[in-house]
């Protein structure tokens, strides 16, 4: 049998081309490589044949043969394929009476295909660990904001679908990390996420995905925090802090300061929510010396109020010192309650925060007070 090998090699290759298109679609040397592996095959087997005791025909013998770029360019099915048509060349050639040779070439073939599916596990295995480091590297980037040139292929290479607006969410890791529940859901929300582990903190760097269904391009895009909600089983027990949204993926490192300055704060709201959005602790997270949230509160509510009306900023510090009293505020100012309730809507309007509720009356006045700190010129008008 072994002087026909050759012969099979060449009957095999050609079965190749007349029955399976993508083969006769590959580059000469890729398709040079699957004849190496049908020849080492096939010399394998009849080695065994002849001395069962013998072992080159297990199939590290036998894919030992191929580059290892072949394996990221012929698929499991496509493999499975080559060894099916590997076996019909080689029963054709066998006699029907043959009936050790037949039930050596069946057993031979189990063991190849059992073998070829070990060969593409522990492939796959191997680049999930890769990419599991790769991610926990790009995550590390973003939260240290430490960008490099490289960070865009990194975060390429993870198969990154998310485009536009960005969120990260810090929380703490549960005891059993789930990643594949938080990656379905994600996709179920039209999300992507990346996922790192850090101590004891989980952080998911959140973005949206092409829709999934023509209809639901026209609707709108689910929030981030409603996204967030619905990610919220995957953690465990303890705070949830959600960063503000950024435009992109290059600036998530601003939404992962952000949120990982109030999850180190949380504790402090005794009420708090989960998830929290950052921004709702930026008392807090000033409080604790956070330069981003000192920098919110002046350039996102003292300021404007400042370039916008003496009277509102005024109003603001009187309704917030009179323990938000309108009567109290308006006999101060001496002006109507209803004008100091239309101011306090005005400053709601500019600000789009509303001085009438508790806890957003606490980051107004923490505005107030960071504000004239950093302004100690304006004064406080009266």
């Amino acid at each position: 049998m072994r002087v026909i090998s050759g012969e099979l090699a060449t009957a095999t290759l050609k079965q190749l081309e007349d029955t399976l298109p993508w083969y006769g679609e590959m580059p000469p040397g890729r398709r040079s490589a699957v004849g190496l592996v049908a020849q080492a095959g096939i010399t394998s087997f009849i080695s065994w044949f002849e001395d069962p005791t013998s072992t080159p025909w297990i199939a590290a013998d036998v894919f030992g043969a191929a580059p290892r770029e072949l394996l990221r360019s012929v698929s499991l099915q496509q493999t499975l394929q080559l060894i099916r048509i590997t076996v019909e060349v080689v029963e054709a050639r066998v006699k029907a009476d043959d009936d050790v040779l037949r039930e050596a070439i069946l057993l031979y073939s189990r063991e190849i295909a059992f073998a070829a599916a070990d060969v593409y596990a522990r492939a796959a295995e191997a680049r999930g660990l890769w990419d599991a480091r790769l991610e926990a590297l790009v995550v590390d980037s973003i939260l240290s904001g430490e960008y490099d040139n490289e960070l865009p292929s990194r975060i390429a290479a993870l198969g990154w679908n998310g485009h536009g607006e960005v969120c990260v969410l810090v929380g703490t890791a549960p005891r059993m990390l789930d990643v594949d529940q938080l990656r379905r859901t994600a996709r179920h929300l039209d999300a992507d996420v990346l996922i790192g582990v850090q101590g004891n903190r989980l952080v998911l760097v959140i973005g949206r995905a092409s829709p999934r269904s023509e209809k639901a391009e026209d609707a709108e895009p689910l929030p981030f925090i409603t996204i967030a909600e619905q990610l919220e089983p995957g953690f465990g027990t303890g705070y949830l802090v959600l960063g503000p949204e950024v435009p992109s993926l290059v600036d998530a490192s601003k939404s992962a300061k952000a949120a990982l300055a109030g999850f180190a704060v949380a504790r402090s709201w005794r009420n708090a929510p989960r998830p929290t959005l950052a921004n709702d602790l930026l008392p807090e997270r000033a409080f604790a010396g956070d330069p981003l949230a000192r920098s919110t509160l002046i350039n996102k509510i003292y300021k404007p109020l400042q370039a916008h009306s003496t009277d509102l900023l005024t109003t603001l510090w009187c309704y917030l010192d009179n323990g938000r009293s309108l009567e109290a505020t308006a006999r101060e100012l001496f002006v109507h309650p209803n004008t100091v309730r239309y101011r306090l809507k005005r400053v709601s309007e500019v600000i789009g925060w509303d001085a009438t509720g508790a806890r957003e009356a606490l980051i107004l006045q923490a505005a107030l007070i960071v504000g004239s700190i950093s302004d100690p010129e304006s004064g406080r008008s009266n």
